[in-house]
Parts: C-alpha cells; sequence; structure tokens
C-alpha cells in the first residue's frame, strides 16, 4: 500500500490492439528489460508532446508498431517499479493503439521479446491486475469498440463480429 508522503511517478502506454480481416483480436506484448516479465509498451511522458503521441512512440521504439491512436486514456493501471534500493508507486495512463502496421526492424528489437497473443493469453501473461481487467473489459467499452472498428465507420466484414467478452474469456 502506498504511504501517504510518497510522490506518485506517472507514464504513459500503448495498448496495440490488432483486428485482422476475419475480424480476429490480437493484442501485442512485448517483455520488460530486466524482468523479463510481459507487458505493454510503456515510458515516460515526452516533453512537447501529448501523452498519446509519446505513448504512441513507446510502441514503436519496443515493438516496431504504427497505428492510430485514441487521444484519451481508455484507463490507467498501477505498479510498483523496481529502483537500486526502493521501490517507486508508478500510475499508467494507458491509450488504445489501432494497430495499422508492423516495421520488419525496430530500435528495441533485440532488447526484448514480442508476441501477438489473444486477449486470454494477455490477460494470462500480465501481472498487473487493474491491466489485466482492462483488457479483460475492453469491449465493454463502447468508446474501445467504436475506435478499433475505425470510428464511425461500420465492423469489418467478417463471419462473427469483433466480441472480446464473449469468445475470449468465456
Amino acid at each position: 500500500m502506498k504511504r501517504a508522503d510518497e510522490a506518485e511517478t506517472c507514464q504513459v502506454a500503448a495498448l496495440p490492439i490488432f483486428v485482422d480481416e476475419t475480424a480476429r483480436v490480437r493484442l501485442g506484448l512485448v517483455t520488460s528489460r530486466q524482468t523479463h516479465r510481459w507487458i505493454i509498451p510503456k515510458g515516460w511522458p515526452m516533453k512537447g508532446l501529448a501523452d498519446f503521441e509519446a505513448a504512441r512512440i513507446e510502441a514503436k521504439e519496443e515493438a516496431g508498431l504504427r497505428g492510430e491512436m485514441l487521444h484519451e486514456p481508455i484507463g490507467t493501471y498501477h505498479y510498483w517499479q523496481r529502483k537500486r534500493a526502493d521501490f517507486h508507486y508508478v500510475t499508467v495512463a494507458t491509450y488504445l493503439m489501432r494497430v495499422t502496421g508492423q516495421k520488419s526492424a525496430w530500435k528495441e528489437q533485440h532488447e526484448r521479446r514480442f508476441e501477438w497473443v489473444t486477449l486470454r493469453e494477455a490477460a494470462e501473461r500480465l501481472e498487473e491486475p487493474e491491466l489485466v481487467s482492462m483488457v479483460a473489459h475492453l469491449f465493454a467499452n463502447e468508446r474501445a469498440r467504436r475506435f478499433l472498428r475505425g470510428g464511425d465507420a461500420p465492423a469489418p466484414k467478417a463471419a462473427h463480429p469483433i466480441d472480446i467478452g464473449a469468445p475470449e474469456f468465456a
């Protein structure tokens, strides 16, 4: 539990979602550099940039991802960041990314692993309870569903509509 006198530190993250032509949904995960845990691309806010732009840059550097960003956070989660002699309580503002492509080479490619996984697999690999909940309930959020479908455009043509709530977590 965070003590009242501890300063809260803030980071930004991209929640990278790819929806293919058959409406299959995948989330891009990377490993952290030090502990090799599965995480989403995240980092520090960048001077002169909106937080969603900083999150986009993190996704590009850590996973080679390109895409459109929701300009408002889809949610936040918290974790304890290990430092040399102590821990810092970090709040992470999380921005939804509709992935449109991935570079064949990127800045941190040799420092991290990257995988596309189902939302169920992501929920099993991620360790932050609030982030797991965010992933599990992503498509209960109308704004997220609309954004991932391309704004006000109709859902992608597919045999099954995009529905994360049922098949992935049933």
